[in-house]
């Protein structure tokens, strides 16, 4: 389980087709194999470690269905640890597994940050409203809008947030990971139809 909270930014240092070497030397120190760890806000479990790099395998599933599977070496991940039982829960609860891909649509500033459109797929439109939580690539979000008729939703970033996460790179097509918020899953789920 994570937060939501981006610890570190990674740099993939090797992509092949079932393995992801990931260069974070805060992150790696503190893995050991068997770890988790989430990557783009996928779970992963770490196999190897050597120095500040650590591996983890991947299978088809994740390549097809996470934005990892166009990663390459040079690529820049989200990297989060586990919550710890003790720890703070700054973002919201975060399973690590991915729902679908989507595109980003448009970057625009903001009086302080950026408003960022992104796509929002038909299976997760009933999970995700305003003011609720969403995780894009593994970052614990606010919706500030969603717009049903476009098909899409809107994300506030504060500059500190563009600084320390993959998120200061968006732009128009940049493929992000989501995962809808698990309470949002389990309400849905318990209505009556």
């Amino acid at each position: 389980m994570f937060t939501g909270i981006v610890s570190g930014v990674g740099t993939i240092v090797e992509a092949s087709p079932n393995r992801l070497g990931i260069e974070h030397a805060a992150t790696a120190g503190r893995l050991t194999v068997g770890s988790s760890v989430a990557v783009n806000g996928c779970c992963l479990t770490v196999v190897r470690k050597s120095g500040a790099t650590f591996f983890a395998d991947v299978v088809p599933e994740t390549l097809r269905r996470t934005n990892l599977g166009s990663a390459k070496p040079g690529s820049a991940v989200n990297l989060e640890l586990p919550l710890a039982a003790d720890g703070l829960l700054d973002g919201h609860l975060v399973q690590g597994h991915v729902d679908v891909t989507a595109m980003v649509k448009r970057v625009a500033a903001a009086a302080a940050g950026k408003e960022v459109v992104i796509e929002l797929p038909k299976p997760l439109r009933s999970f995700v409203v305003a003011k609720g939580s969403i995780a894009v690539d593994g970052m614990s979000l606010t919706v500030a809008a969603v717009d049903d008729q476009a098909g899409t939703f809107t994300v506030a970033l504060i500059p500190h947030t563009l600084a320390v996460t993959v998120a200061g790179d968006y732009k128009a097509g940049t493929a992000v990971n989501l995962e809808a918020d698990v309470v949002a899953r389990y309400v849905a789920r318990n209505l009556p139809r």
